[in-house]
């Protein structure tokens, strides 16, 4: 992997490997992954399940560490770092958006945006402000005040988009974002992640199974054998 690239990129994973043991058997999942996303770029990453798509993500979020390669953050080696260091740098650098919105259902909208900026040491006044700006932007201005039980779907989703970029991150990791929708609600709020994360000048890894949305992002990758490959377009 060139050095220059490692230290400008958002994210690098050099030679990642990650195997796993049950018993007797070594199942080895990712086999020497190499990725360099930019500031900026959306990469999709389509995979079958059971290939490491999770794995990948949990990799590259540092959720977990690997066995084997690198994974580089802003330009620093974080793959091996203890769980606090990997936790203050996922903290500050890193955004997370899951199939399901993973919202706290005993704060409304604004609260659920606000608190990972309070967590990172914002002053509550300033993460109010970042996160009523972050929901107008996706048109839920008129919901600051809702809890999550009165939200729709779609609505749902946009707060945890919301939530993912608040502390402003370099990478943003996705696992089927809007895989839990109905397609006229996924275009939608796709149509607003891409926007905010073009906006942001975010790096995006997004896991989807739609091949038209994967379509629409600047690269697509797919996972071969536990190594990473890139498809070309048709």
């Amino acid at each position: 992997m060139n050095k220059a690239a490692i230290d400008v990129a958002p994210l690098v994973l050099d030679g990642v490997e990650r195997t796993f043991r049950s018993g007797d058997e070594t199942l080895k999942v990712l086999r020497g992954v190499d990725l360099e996303l930019r500031a900026g770029e959306i990469v999709a990453l389509v995979a079958p399940s059971g290939t490491g798509k999770s794995t990948l993500l949990h990799l590259a979020g540092l959720l977990e560490a690997p066995d084997r390669g690198r994974v580089v953050v802003g330009g620093e080696e974080a793959g091996r770092l203890g769980d606090g260091e990997r936790t203050a740098i996922r903290r500050r650098q890193i955004g997370f958006v899951y199939q399901f919105h993973h919202l706290l259902p005993e704060f409304t909208a604004r609260e659920n945006v606000m608190l990972p900026q309070m967590i990172a040491g914002v002053r509550r006044a300033d993460a109010r402000v970042r996160a009523d700006a972050l929901l107008g932007s996706f048109g839920l201005a008129h919901r600051l005040e809702h809890l999550p039980g009165r939200l729709s779907g779609g609505e749902k989703q946009r707060v945890a988009i919301a939530r993912a970029l608040a502390n402003r991150p370099g990478i943003l990791l996705a696992d089927e974002p809007t895989g839990n929708l109905d397609v006229h609600t996924s275009d939608a709020v796709f149509d607003e992640l891409l926007r905010m994360v073009r906006g942001e000048g975010v790096a995006a890894l997004i896991a989807t199974h739609n091949a038209a949305l994967a379509a629409r992002m600047d690269r697509v990758v797919t996972l071969c054998d536990g190594r990473l490959v890139e498809m070309s377009p048709d």
